[in-house]
């Protein structure tokens, strides 16, 4: 992965003392003053790795600012935006996996592991056959006799040059020493069985007891997403529950007095697009029950719901600029909030921010506008749930772009890309950062760094996770 931390970068376990100081150093940067304060922070004296691009003033507006949900454009005037990695770093490292439930089998997917799942006998736990046919004993031809079907146990020893029909799944008779398939034997007149195609070698066609695994063997880690498969792989070691981590609660706040729930927009209203697209992406993502509800332009109505949520992550829109009635930076600085990112060197999506609230939920404000909010979730969101719900983090992989992508001078981009048959990724249009357009249509967003990309660069590309839904 040539851009560290870009596809998923939630936990840097076992990074070691320069990982943890370098965390301390981000946090430091980012709550170099208290939430409303107004005189920005000075960068590190000697810049470090990210020196140059966070120490560079930054504009006001910008592609992150929107239109929907009070997002103003005007840059919030003490936010420090940190490097884009970095931010998705502190993200994932701002809080550890909640408590452990026991399931059954049936309420547990979608629940991430809380420990290995270990097998809890051999599988299979008796020799099986793997055919329908004959379980033989010794070289043929055989003398046949009886039947063992799935479920059933025989108990009677083959013979040398004995055979008795079998099941596919039956267990193997004592004294059998192969399994011959029903396409490959005859019996003649005589009652003796033959084999049309050669005698069967030792063990063929026999799954034999212990081949997938032994008892106590561990079958997969802590942190593996339960799936179905993983719910049949359960099912088959034994098991009837399974420990898990409790998936995140999440209530979504939209903000914005401008906001039209249905119809056609006009007249200075715009429509809620983030409403309908956050709740069922979020489950997605790892989230468990995800509430949302709209709130007017008023710091009071916004600083009653923050201090009254009892959930895990609460998610704003909009309001994390320097707009009139951006009131995301106010309320949390009145509530003792703690700001663990203020603002990210991103486009689409800057004025993001992620806080510690007093009662120990987090808060994740995303910038108002739509692409600009994707963005954000991508950003701050997804690590975030990961951490919480106790999911590690993807194996990142990139993709070779089939185009120029016009940069940002010193922001990272984040631009919608579809992949091709080669799995080349194409930069899609309608990337602006209150579009919709592009991102619909696209497997991806590609992780463009400063300055710009070209043709046949290879880019990180990060998944949207909605493919899941």
């Amino acid at each position: 992965m040539n851009l560290p931390g870009a596809a998923g970068g939630a936990r840097d376990t076992g990074a070691g003392d320069a990982a943890d100081d370098e965390l301390d150093a981000a946090l430091a940067l980012a709550n170099g003053r208290a939430v409303g304060r107004h005189d920005p922070v000075q960068p590190p004296s000697d810049g470090g790795p990210d020196g140059a691009t966070s120490s560079l003033p930054r504009p006001h507006g910008g592609a992150g600012g929107g239109t929907h949900g009070s997002s103003h454009g005007s840059s919030h005037s003490g936010r420090h935006d940190l490097p884009w990695p970095r931010a998705r770093h502190i993200a994932g490292s701002a809080a550890g996996p909640l408590g452990r439930l026991a399931l059954p089998l049936d309420a547990a997917l979608g629940h991430a592991l809380a420990e290995p799942l270990t097998a809890l006998t051999d599988l299979p736990s008796f020799d099986t056959s793997a055919m329908d046919g004959w379980a033989v004993a010794g070289p043929g031809p055989w003398r046949t006799e009886g039947s063992v079907l799935a479920g059933q146990r025989s108990t009677t020893a083959l013979l040398d040059g004995h055979a008795t029909v079998i099941a596919t799944g039956a267990a193997l008779p004592p004294g059998a020493t192969a399994v011959l398939r029903r396409e490959h034997g005859r019996i003649t007149a005589d009652g003796l069985l033959h084999a049309t195609r050669g005698g069967p070698g030792p063990g063929q066609d026999v799954r034999p007891r212990g081949q997938e695994c032994r008892g106590g063997d561990e079958l997969l880690a802590a942190g593996v997403l339960v799936t179905p498969a993983v719910l049949g792989l359960a099912a088959a070691a034994g098991y009837d529950e399974l420990a898990v981590t409790a998936r995140p609660s999440v209530e979504i706040l939209v903000l914005g007095d401008e906001l039209l729930d249905a119809g056609a927009p006009g007249a200075g209203r715009v429509r809620d697009a983030l409403g309908p697209l956050l709740p069922g992406w979020l489950t997605a993502l790892g989230a468990g029950t995800v509430s949302a509800r709209r709130l007017k332009d008023d710091a009071g109505l916004l600083q009653d719901a923050v201090t009254a949520s009892t959930a895990d992550l609460v998610v704003t829109t909009g309001g994390t600029a320097g707009g009139p009635v951006d009131f995301v930076h106010p309320v949390l600085e009145r509530i003792g909030a703690r700001l663990l990112v203020d603002g990210v060197a991103v486009r689409p999506g800057h004025p993001m921010l992620l806080a510690e609230l007093p009662g120990g939920g987090r808060l994740v404000g995303l910038p108002g506008n739509p692409l600009a909010a994707v963005s954000g979730v991508l950003t701050l969101a997804v690590p975030l749930l990961r951490a919480l719900a106790g999911r590690p983090a993807p194996v990142a992989y990139e993709a070779r772009l089939t185009g120029d992508v016009h940069g940002h001078p010193t922001d990272t981009r984040l631009v919608p890309v579809v992949l091709d048959e080669e799995s080349q990724a194409a930069p899609l249009h309608f990337s602006g950062p209150a579009m919709l357009r592009g991102i619909a249509a696209a497997d991806g967003m590609a992780v463009v760094p400063p300055g710009g990309a070209v043709k046949g660069d290879r880019t990180a590309v990060l998944e949207t996770g909605w493919g899941r839904l």
